[in-house]
Protein backbone atom coordinates (compact mmCIF):
# COMPACT_ATOMS: atom_id res chain seq x y z
CA UNK A 1 0.00 0.00 0.00
CA UNK A 2 0.96 3.51 -0.62
CA UNK A 3 -0.29 5.04 2.57
CA UNK A 4 -0.78 2.86 5.88
CA UNK A 5 -2.84 4.06 8.83
CA UNK A 6 -0.75 3.19 11.92
CA UNK A 7 -2.26 3.89 15.77
CA UNK A 8 -1.04 3.51 19.14
CA UNK A 9 -1.90 6.02 22.23
CA UNK A 10 -4.92 7.38 20.46
CA UNK A 11 -2.34 8.60 17.76
CA UNK A 12 -3.13 7.71 13.79
CA UNK A 13 -0.48 8.06 11.62
CA UNK A 14 -1.45 8.23 8.07
CA UNK A 15 2.07 7.23 6.58
CA UNK A 16 2.87 8.13 2.74
CA UNK A 17 5.07 5.59 1.87
CA UNK A 18 5.77 5.74 -1.97
CA UNK A 19 9.30 6.10 -2.48
CA UNK A 20 11.68 7.89 -3.57
CA UNK A 21 9.10 10.90 -3.74
CA UNK A 22 5.84 10.03 -2.13
CA UNK A 23 4.15 11.49 -5.70
CA UNK A 24 0.69 11.38 -5.41
CA UNK A 25 -0.69 9.29 -8.23
CA UNK A 26 -4.51 8.20 -8.57
CA UNK A 27 -4.47 5.39 -5.96
CA UNK A 28 -2.19 7.42 -3.39
CA UNK A 29 -5.13 9.98 -3.43
CA UNK A 30 -8.19 7.44 -3.32
CA UNK A 31 -6.16 5.49 -0.20
CA UNK A 32 -5.53 9.37 1.41
CA UNK A 33 -9.61 9.53 1.38
CA UNK A 34 -10.25 6.05 2.42
CA UNK A 35 -7.81 6.67 5.21
CA UNK A 36 -9.11 9.93 6.12
CA UNK A 37 -12.60 8.76 6.98
CA UNK A 38 -10.90 5.53 8.61
CA UNK A 39 -9.54 7.74 11.03
CA UNK A 40 -12.75 9.93 11.38
CA UNK A 41 -15.01 7.16 12.22
CA UNK A 42 -12.40 4.74 14.87
CA UNK A 43 -12.84 5.35 18.12
CA UNK A 44 -9.19 4.47 18.69
CA UNK A 45 -8.28 7.04 16.74
CA UNK A 46 -8.66 10.44 18.65
CA UNK A 47 -5.83 12.62 16.55
CA UNK A 48 -4.20 12.44 13.57
CA UNK A 49 -0.12 12.92 12.03
CA UNK A 50 0.27 13.07 8.43
CA UNK A 51 3.98 11.63 7.64
CA UNK A 52 5.75 11.17 4.50
CA UNK A 53 9.14 9.73 6.66
CA UNK A 54 12.09 10.97 7.49
CA UNK A 55 13.30 12.57 4.10
CA UNK A 56 10.27 13.59 2.19
CA UNK A 57 6.61 14.39 2.68
CA UNK A 58 5.39 14.63 -0.40
CA UNK A 59 6.87 16.26 -3.57
CA UNK A 60 3.77 16.64 -5.78
CA UNK A 61 1.87 14.56 -8.39
CA UNK A 62 2.54 11.78 -10.16
CA UNK A 63 3.49 13.77 -13.34
CA UNK A 64 4.20 11.02 -15.61
CA UNK A 65 0.86 9.79 -14.82
CA UNK A 66 -0.95 13.42 -14.97
CA UNK A 67 0.59 13.94 -18.32
CA UNK A 68 -1.28 11.31 -20.07
CA UNK A 69 -4.56 12.86 -19.25
CA UNK A 70 -6.44 15.21 -21.41
CA UNK A 71 -9.09 17.47 -20.45
CA UNK A 72 -11.78 14.94 -20.80
CA UNK A 73 -9.94 12.91 -18.14
CA UNK A 74 -9.03 15.33 -15.84
CA UNK A 75 -12.62 16.85 -16.01
CA UNK A 76 -13.66 13.52 -14.35
CA UNK A 77 -10.87 13.07 -12.16
CA UNK A 78 -10.45 16.83 -10.61
CA UNK A 79 -13.49 16.67 -8.32
CA UNK A 80 -12.09 13.00 -6.89
CA UNK A 81 -8.78 13.94 -6.34
CA UNK A 82 -10.02 17.32 -4.32
CA UNK A 83 -12.44 15.16 -2.64
CA UNK A 84 -9.37 13.67 -0.97
CA UNK A 85 -7.43 16.13 0.08
CA UNK A 86 -11.07 17.86 1.68
CA UNK A 87 -11.49 14.24 3.29
CA UNK A 88 -8.11 14.87 5.20
CA UNK A 89 -9.20 18.61 6.15
CA UNK A 90 -12.70 17.30 7.30
CA UNK A 91 -11.21 14.57 9.89
CA UNK A 92 -13.48 15.70 12.72
CA UNK A 93 -10.45 15.43 15.45
CA UNK A 94 -6.81 17.61 15.80
CA UNK A 95 -4.47 16.85 12.54
CA UNK A 96 -0.95 17.62 12.61
CA UNK A 97 1.38 17.78 8.83
CA UNK A 98 4.82 16.42 9.97
CA UNK A 99 6.91 17.71 7.45
CA UNK A 100 10.08 16.89 6.29
CA UNK A 101 12.31 17.70 3.10
CA UNK A 102 10.05 18.49 -0.40
CA UNK A 103 6.13 19.35 0.61
CA UNK A 104 5.52 20.88 -3.20
CA UNK A 105 2.65 21.00 -5.27
CA UNK A 106 0.14 17.86 -3.77
CA UNK A 107 2.31 17.48 -0.99
CA UNK A 108 1.79 21.31 0.31
CA UNK A 109 -1.77 21.19 -0.25
CA UNK A 110 -1.91 17.70 1.65
CA UNK A 111 0.08 19.91 4.29
CA UNK A 112 -2.30 23.06 4.31
CA UNK A 113 -5.67 20.29 4.86
CA UNK A 114 -3.67 20.20 8.08
CA UNK A 115 -4.92 22.14 11.32
CA UNK A 116 -1.42 22.46 12.35
CA UNK A 117 2.13 22.12 10.46
CA UNK A 118 5.45 21.32 12.09
CA UNK A 119 8.18 21.31 9.53
CA UNK A 120 11.64 20.73 9.40
CA UNK A 121 14.73 22.70 9.50
CA UNK A 122 15.37 20.56 6.22
CA UNK A 123 11.71 21.15 4.34
CA UNK A 124 10.80 22.73 1.40
CA UNK A 125 7.49 24.00 0.82
CA UNK A 126 5.66 25.69 -2.88
CA UNK A 127 2.97 25.15 -5.62
CA UNK A 128 4.92 25.21 -8.34
CA UNK A 129 2.44 24.15 -10.55
CA UNK A 130 2.41 27.72 -12.80
CA UNK A 131 5.76 26.03 -13.89
CA UNK A 132 3.80 22.87 -15.87
CA UNK A 133 1.88 25.39 -17.12
CA UNK A 134 -0.98 24.93 -14.86
CA UNK A 135 -2.53 25.70 -11.37
CA UNK A 136 -2.99 23.89 -7.63
CA UNK A 137 -5.90 21.87 -7.90
CA UNK A 138 -6.25 19.67 -4.97
CA UNK A 139 -7.28 23.17 -2.95
CA UNK A 140 -4.17 25.09 -2.80
CA UNK A 141 -5.27 28.40 -4.12
CA UNK A 142 -7.96 28.04 -1.66
CA UNK A 143 -6.83 27.02 1.44
CA UNK A 144 -3.88 28.85 1.10
CA UNK A 145 -4.94 32.22 0.66
CA UNK A 146 -7.20 31.44 3.71
CA UNK A 147 -4.37 30.26 5.96
CA UNK A 148 -1.45 32.98 4.99
CA UNK A 149 -3.24 35.87 2.94
CA UNK A 150 -3.65 36.37 -0.57
CA UNK A 151 -0.77 38.57 -1.41
CA UNK A 152 1.53 35.88 -0.34
CA UNK A 153 -0.42 33.26 -1.24
CA UNK A 154 -0.64 34.44 -5.01
CA UNK A 155 3.42 35.01 -4.41
CA UNK A 156 4.05 31.25 -4.36
CA UNK A 157 1.52 30.32 -6.83
CA UNK A 158 2.20 33.13 -9.51
CA UNK A 159 5.92 31.86 -9.79
CA UNK A 160 6.03 28.94 -8.41
CA UNK A 161 9.16 29.38 -5.96
CA UNK A 162 9.75 27.02 -3.53
CA UNK A 163 10.36 28.61 0.23
CA UNK A 164 12.65 27.02 3.12
CA UNK A 165 11.41 26.50 6.78
CA UNK A 166 12.63 29.51 8.16
CA UNK A 167 10.35 31.90 5.24
CA UNK A 168 7.56 29.56 5.42
CA UNK A 169 7.71 30.09 9.29
CA UNK A 170 7.30 33.84 8.69
CA UNK A 171 5.00 33.40 6.08
CA UNK A 172 2.58 31.28 8.40
CA UNK A 173 3.09 28.24 6.37
CA UNK A 174 4.10 25.85 8.79
CA UNK A 175 3.62 26.81 12.65
CA UNK A 176 6.72 25.38 13.91
CA UNK A 177 10.49 24.44 13.17
CA UNK A 178 12.38 21.74 14.41
CA UNK A 179 15.21 20.09 13.57
CA UNK A 180 14.35 17.03 10.45
CA UNK A 181 15.29 14.46 13.14
CA UNK A 182 12.90 15.33 15.43
CA UNK A 183 9.64 16.40 13.22
CA UNK A 184 7.97 13.21 13.97
CA UNK A 185 8.42 12.92 17.26
CA UNK A 186 7.22 16.28 18.12
CA UNK A 187 4.22 15.82 15.90
CA UNK A 188 3.17 12.88 18.07
CA UNK A 189 4.08 14.48 20.72
CA UNK A 190 1.26 17.33 20.09
CA UNK A 191 -1.38 14.60 18.64
CA UNK A 192 -0.79 12.58 21.84
CA UNK A 193 -1.50 15.54 23.99
CA UNK A 194 -4.61 16.58 22.24
CA UNK A 195 -5.78 12.89 21.91
CA UNK A 196 -6.17 13.02 25.88
CA UNK A 197 -8.61 15.91 25.89
CA UNK A 198 -12.22 15.82 25.50
CA UNK A 199 -13.39 14.39 22.18
CA UNK A 200 -16.50 16.08 21.11
CA UNK A 201 -15.14 19.75 22.27
CA UNK A 202 -12.26 19.05 20.38
CA UNK A 203 -14.30 18.18 17.03
CA UNK A 204 -16.78 21.59 17.89
CA UNK A 205 -13.80 23.60 17.92
CA UNK A 206 -12.58 22.18 14.58
CA UNK A 207 -15.74 22.23 13.01
CA UNK A 208 -16.68 25.93 14.73
CA UNK A 209 -13.81 27.54 13.37
CA UNK A 210 -13.47 25.80 10.08
CA UNK A 211 -17.05 26.21 9.25
CA UNK A 212 -17.02 30.12 10.27
CA UNK A 213 -14.12 30.91 8.20
CA UNK A 214 -16.36 29.97 5.33
CA UNK A 215 -19.26 32.15 6.34
CA UNK A 216 -20.03 35.50 7.64
CA UNK A 217 -19.58 36.53 11.37
CA UNK A 218 -23.25 36.21 12.25
CA UNK A 219 -23.62 32.72 10.61
CA UNK A 220 -20.14 31.81 12.54
CA UNK A 221 -21.10 33.11 15.98
CA UNK A 222 -24.35 30.93 15.57
CA UNK A 223 -22.59 27.55 14.21
CA UNK A 224 -20.02 28.39 17.75
CA UNK A 225 -23.15 29.13 19.86
CA UNK A 226 -24.96 25.75 18.95
CA UNK A 227 -21.73 23.86 19.75
CA UNK A 228 -21.14 25.52 22.85
CA UNK A 229 -24.47 24.67 24.13
CA UNK A 230 -24.86 21.68 23.12
CA UNK A 231 -21.73 20.96 24.61
CA UNK A 232 -23.31 20.99 27.69
CA UNK A 233 -25.02 17.45 27.47
CA UNK A 234 -22.09 15.99 27.58
CA UNK A 235 -20.28 13.69 29.55
CA UNK A 236 -16.55 15.64 29.19
CA UNK A 237 -18.41 18.86 29.89
CA UNK A 238 -19.36 17.18 33.51
CA UNK A 239 -15.73 15.74 33.49
CA UNK A 240 -14.09 18.92 33.27
CA UNK A 241 -16.18 21.08 35.27
CA UNK A 242 -16.08 18.77 38.56
CA UNK A 243 -12.61 18.48 38.27
CA UNK A 244 -12.04 22.21 37.77
CA UNK A 245 -14.46 22.37 40.75
CA UNK A 246 -12.76 19.70 43.22
CA UNK A 247 -9.20 19.83 41.77
CA UNK A 248 -8.12 22.99 39.94
CA UNK A 249 -8.03 23.57 36.47
CA UNK A 250 -6.25 21.91 34.11
CA UNK A 251 -6.39 18.45 35.71
CA UNK A 252 -9.84 16.30 33.86
CA UNK A 253 -8.87 13.19 32.77
CA UNK A 254 -11.48 12.35 29.77
CA UNK A 255 -12.60 9.04 28.66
Amino acid sequence: MTVELEVSEGVGTIRLSRPPMNALDVATQDRLRELAEEAGRRDDVRAVVLYGGEKVFAAGADIKEMREMDHAAMVARSKALQDSFTAIARIPKPVVAAVTGYALGGGCELALCADYRIAGDNAKLGQPEILLGLIPGAGGTQRLARLIGPSRAKDLIFTGRQVRADEALALGLVDRVVPAAEVYEQAFAWAARLAQGPAIALRAAKESVDAGLETDIDTGLTIERTWFAGLFATEDRETGMRSFVEDGPGKAKFA
